[in-house]
């Protein structure tokens, strides 16, 4: 069904820049190649690529779906294969008719601005019948209850909801093959269960499945071998016999996350402190008249780290943006230490990592980029903390020619070079391996050691586990009633 034999690729210079955003069509692996990959999937088979940040998953799964050499140019020896014919030498449009993707930020493959139409465009391009696309469009939002999500702005959703459309394009076309690049990046768990579940219904239906991702947990069960990946070879494959053997601690020694849930106790007990950072009547309308935020009252531990979590569309990301003054439409009362903000002093006061990174690099260098964060330049000091986030070797790279996970570090960085107060961490580990999200907990409980107040928006219980002080569910705090919308 789909073979790569003794393949070795190289992108040219600069085809390793992001088209899209972190983890999306564009992630380059970090040292731009793959060294002769010797991998067959047969029909029907389940199969999970992991290993480190920059291994190489990304570059496979391009091969497979013919972005390469099509969309990014570059050196390929070997042959990729898939349903007998030779990708490399293929047309994107004949591929699509077998192998479907979905990326990790679906907004770098949405090509409409509405949900339905989203749905419709990959049927379109493979000229059906209106009526054939109709049926298909039904069909696919019953099995996967999305009736709430259609006919809605694309640009609305969380990045959860987002998701979920992007897989439902997929199943819509019917397609045969279906890989995915780390599906749950930005999932909560409930719809990280529903991403399972359709998995699950993909592999009964008898499709061919790749999924690269570095949250195994919920692929364990279901995949039926598991090739680990590092500096661009194979370095080890494990049979289903053999994962069900492994240990926790033989995964970690291989760099990979837990292939178990992780459980966490640590839960929210409201303060009374004086110097906490509290939120009054805080609250935040959409222009539609949405009301995502109604927050009455809530205290966050100051010089702790929270953890704010939930399910995808409670709130989360809109309550960080309002916290640091970029909800413009946001009202109520934020003091911290007995002094209230007004959203324009908050700016310096808080600095906020966004989910997605794209949005907050700048500059034409990594080392510039902490530079401008710095309240005065201080070049060995920017230089120290890349190193302390193992950056170094990068300092001279355009920003956007990183990988996903090495861009989030280099946000990181800024925040911890901008010396503010309080920091605002949207999803700081998606997209990250093992090592790295130990990394980022490090990180965390620095700035904490350093009086630093820590938010993180997060649905990645090893991290909470790892060095979240306590958890908010915003759920419990934040008041709004979705069938009434005032």
């Amino acid at each position: 069904m789909v073979e790569l034999k003794n393949v070795t690729f190289e992108y040219n210079s600069g085809e390793g820049l992001e088209r899209g955003s972190a983890g999306g069509i564009g992630e380059k692996i970090s040292n731009g190649s793959l060294r002769g990959v010797n991998l067959s999937v047969t029909e029907g088979e389940f199969i999970l690529l992991t290993g480190g940040s920059g291994c190489g998953k990304t570059t496979i799964l391009r091969l497979i779906n013919g972005l390469i050499p099509n969309f990014f140019e570059g050196n390929l020896e070997g042959s990729v294969t898939v349903d007998s014919f030779d990708v490399s030498h293929a047309e994107l449009y004949d591929t699509a008719k077998s192998v479907s993707t979905v990326f990790q930020n679906p907004r770098s493959q949405f090509f409409n601005v509405d949900t339905t139409s989203e749905l419709a465009f990959a049927c379109e391009n493979q000229g059906m019948e209106e009526s054939e696309i109709l049926q298909r469009i039904d069909k696919t939002v019953s099995e996967l209850h999305l009736e709430p999500l259609m006919n809605r702005s694309l640009f609305d959703l969380s990045g959860g909801q987002k998701q979920k459309i992007a897989c439902a394009s997929v199943a819509v076309t019917g397609n045969k093959i279906i890989l995915l690049d780390e599906p749950s990046a930005n999932l909560d768990l409930r719809t990280i269960d529903e991403l399972a579940g359709l998995l699950k219904k993909w592999k009964s239906e008898g499709k061919t499945i790749i999924v690269a991702e570095h949250r195994i947990s919920y692929l364990w069960d279901l995949a039926d071998r598991t090739v680990v990946l590092k500096d661009g070879q194979i370095v080890q494959e494990l049979s289903r016999a053999q994962m069900d053997k492994i240990s926790e601690e033989e995964l970690h020694a291989l760099g990979l996350r837990s292939a178990r849930h992780t459980q966490t106790k640590k839960r929210f007990s409201i303060q009374n402190d004086n110097n906490s950072l509290t939120l009054k009547n805080f609250k935040y309308k959409y222009r539609n008249g949405y009301l995502a935020l109604n927050i009455p009252y809530l205290e966050i531990p100051r010089g702790k780290i929270t953890a704010i979590t939930g399910n995808n569309g409670d709130g989360k990301t809109t309550l960080l943006n309002c916290l640091c003054g970029l909800g413009h439409r946001s009202k109520g009362t934020l003091i911290y230490n007995g002094k209230t903000y007004k959203a324009s002093q908050r700016q310096k006061l808080i600095y906020f990592v966004m989910q997605d990174v794209n949005h907050q690099l700048f500059t034409e260098s990594v080392l510039d980029e902490v530079l401008i964060s710095q309240p005065e330049e201080n070049e060995e000091e920017a230089r120290r903390i890349l190193a302390s986030l193992d950056l170094e070797q990068f300092t001279d790279r355009h920003p956007q020619s990183l990988s996903g996970g090495q861009k989030q570090r280099v946000a990181v960085a800024s925040a911890i070079a901008s010396g503010r107060d309080i920091m605002l961490f949207d999803e700081p580990t998606s997209g990250l391996d093992y090592t790295h999200m130990l990394q980022i907990g490090q990180i965390l409980r620095s700035l904490k050691d350093q009086g630093k107040t820590v938010i993180v928006v997060t649905h990645d219980r090893e991290l909470i586990k790892e060095c979240c002080d306590c958890e908010i569910c915003l759920r419990d705090f934040n008041q709004i009633n979705p069938v009434n919308q005032a």
